[in-house]
């Protein structure tokens, strides 16, 4: 909670300010039972009207400021609530954002989901009832107690009493909470981990109509969410029932032993009334803090998963250069070993060099490695062992920002946003209208745009479902080229090309990018028999090195692959 509240620490003048409004409207409350108690007692039986009318117009002053004092504290309280939720909202996506590869399979993108909705929307409600609630309550509390002390003592004892077991049945209650709650948001997670996988997949679903299936599923995680909200709400909904029962047998104490008082003439019916009020004034002080309490217990749960998120180390430190490396050499691997879950490497012991300007082609079955030797070079992940070096530099020597602004990549599965076709290629950056129609000419990509009904300013639904896979492919390109980068990734990224298109695709890149160095993973050989080297992977080992014409002699399974989809030929 520490890491939390320390969100609300540029708003503390505000807070004040509402503490101090809040502290008088509450205040004046409590003031409200002892001002009629005082007139009951002393100024109605002098039958003086002024007198009367004075006393009557303080409480109703007091009643006013009050009203006016819980208002304007409440508006101040949710001002101060959306600003603190927008600055930890904003920190917690940023820092997803900032998040290693290893780090988000660790937690997971639907746990990430949940922890910037649910879990930040449960510490927003606790700092807004914290705001609202936390301040008057204990002052209700303990002014209401002060206040039927000085009274009568002997009453408020009674009514006392009361409030220690109250308050070890809340305690016992929040403490079982957490955990519970805990587990809720977990549920959570996983719920929504399964409602992503069914919308991305829809259409696949349809089309295999998998429907019914799904929907079990799907019930399967539901269920478990309902079962773990269930108990959580048994554990915390126990405590209204139990405080309202403990208040109810105070209530009933306190009328029993005034009865005897005022009967013995040792206590006044109009205390009686006062205490009555202050009694009812103490109870709902005694359930805002039960709910606030169930509050907590959510929020508590919320705030680690939150300040897990927040205090994550950064896993790739920057490091200091061996000064080992070959400046000629744009990209080199140097007996690089890589395993995702430490067991079996994914990559084992991969070498090879690149000059600037040249071109590397990876191929090979899938699962073989080539996306993971794009995943290193991008330090998505570090390799266990080996060093990577780009200018002859080790790749940890690097910052983020150096880095990125490096590479231009194109994923096979990359994402357009719902936006103009122009905002998807610029993707925030300072490229000029020029600039993105170069790019998209070198994709192959301008023909079909300037064929849409509002050229570049044609608008993308989410995902591009709207436009063809193959369109889609070329935009992703036009988008990693537009920034003239130095280092160009095409990771499987012209799958749904046909030949002809990537043929051109090709011829364009090696036409107008000459400085750049270009690295394309496939699994066509025609997208890659051009290269300047092609490795040829098999279960992370590179198993051929070379040009096209080397491979077809020296690599058996590079010419089965290549003679298996063109015969031998190819469509230039």
């Amino acid at each position: 909670m520490k890491r939390i509240l320390s969100y609300l620490l540029p708003y503390k003048k505000r807070l004040l300010i509402g503490f101090s409004i809040k502290v008088f409207g509450t205040v004046s409350e409590l003031f409200i039972p002892f001002l009629l108690t005082y007139i009951l007692e002393n100024v109605i039986v002098t039958e003086d009207i002024s007198k009367i009318v004075f006393y009557g117009v303080l409480m109703m002053l007091c009643a006013l400021g009050a009203c006016v004092g819980n208002v304007t504290a409440n508006r101040m309280a949710a001002r101060s609530t959306a600003d603190f939720s927008i600055r930890m909202r904003h920190d917690l996506f940023k820092k997803t954002l900032y998040l290693s590869a290893k780090d988000t399979d660790r937690f997971t993108v639907a746990s990430l989901e949940s922890r910037i909705t649910s879990d930040t929307y449960n510490v927003q409600n606790f700092i807004g009832m914290m705001q609202r609630m936390g301040v008057r309550a204990p002052i209700l509390l303990l002014g209401g107690v002060a206040i039927t002390l000085f009274m009568d003592s002997a009453l408020a004892l009674v009514m006392i009493a009361t409030m220690p077991i109250i308050f070890i049945t809340v305690f016992c209650i929040a403490r079982w909470g957490v955990p519970l709650y805990t587990r809720v948001q977990k549920s959570i997670d996983d719920m929504i981990r399964v409602v992503r996988e069914d919308i991305q997949g829809v259409r696949v679903i349809k089309a295999l109509s998998k429907n019914e299936y799904e929907n079990r599923r799907y019930d399967a995680f539901n269920k478990k969410l309902v079962e773990n909200e269930r108990r959580a709400s048994i554990v915390m909904n126990a405590g209204n029932p139990i405080m309202t029962l403990l208040m109810n047998l105070g209530i009933a104490a306190v009328i029993a032993v005034a009865a005897v008082r005022v009967d013995k003439g040792t206590s006044s019916t109009a205390t009686v009334i006062a205490f009555m009020q202050y009694f009812t004034l103490i109870s709902m002080a005694l359930m805002s803090l039960s709910r606030m309490f169930v509050m907590y217990t959510k929020c508590a749960a919320s705030a680690r998963r939150i300040s897990e998120i927040l205090d994550t180390p950064n896993t790739f430190p920057i490091e200091e250069d061996d000064g080992m490396g070959n400046e000629d050499e744009h990209i080199s691997f140097e007996n690089v070993t890589f395993s995702y879950f430490g067991k079996k490497p994914n990559l084992d012991n991969i070498n090879f060099s690149l000059p600037h300007g040249g071109t590397l082609g990876i191929i090979g079955a899938t699962g073989s490695g080539k996306s993971t030797i794009v995943k290193l070079l991008l330090r998505f992940y570090d390799a266990d062992s080996g060093v990577i070096r780009i200018n002859g530099k080790k790749l940890s020597s690097y910052t983020s920002d150096e880095l990125t602004s490096m590479f231009g990549v194109a994923l096979q599965n990359d994402f357009l946003y719902a936006d103009t076709i122009e905002e998807n290629i610029c993707f925030g950056r300072d490229i000029s209208h020029d600039g993105v129609v170069k790019a998209a000419k070198i994709a192959q990509a301008h023909d079909f745009i300037f064929a849409t009904p509002d050229g570049y300013d044609y608008k993308i639904s989410a995902k591009g479902t709207n436009i063809s896979g193959g369109q889609r492919q070329r935009l992703l390109i036009a988008r990693a080229i537009a920034a003239k980068p130095d280092i160009l990734i095409l990771d499987d990224s012209s799958s749904a090309l046909d030949y002809k298109t990537d043929a051109n695709l090709r011829k364009a890149l090696k036409e107008n990018m000459t400085d750049t160095t270009v690295i394309t993973v496939a699994q066509r050989v025609s997208s890659v028999k051009d290269c300047d080297i092609i490795i040829v992977l098999d279960n992370g080992k590179i198993i051929g090195k070379g040009k096209h014409a080397e491979l077809l002699e020296n690599c058996p399974e590079y010419k089965q692959i290549s003679d298996s989809q063109m015969g031998g030929a190819f469509l230039d």
